[in-house]
């Protein structure tokens, strides 16, 4: 594996659903963008908190590959989608390089 480099990009998303009156409705849209986000850029994608807010969700998710170029630009749509995403806000991003 001499030669070969592999990037790894964590990002940490908070999130608000604002019309979210229970865990349930907080569930769903959720649930529904992470299958999305899956589906589109094939990263591992998980709530890692704010599991008992109703109007509150921390995703983590993780992409790896061999260009870092390619990782910030899928990273770049991956925001974006969350942007466009109706009923829910972005609160917070980070990222972090491994």
């Amino acid at each position: 594996m001499s030669g070969q480099s592999l990037f790894i990009l964590l990002l940490r998303m908070e999130l608000v659903i604002p019309d979210a009156r229970s865990l349930k409705e907080k569930r769903a849209p959720l649930k529904s963008l992470k299958e999305r986000i899956r589906g589109r850029f094939n990263v591992s994608i998980a709530e890692v908190g704010y599991h008992d807010k109703w109007q509150r969700a921390l995703l983590g998710a993780c992409m790896l590959g061999g260009e870092k170029r390619r990782l910030e630009s899928e990273a770049a749509k991956l925001l974006q989608l969350l942007e466009e995403t109706p009923g829910i806000q972005v609160a917070r991003i980070d990222r972090d390089w491994l």
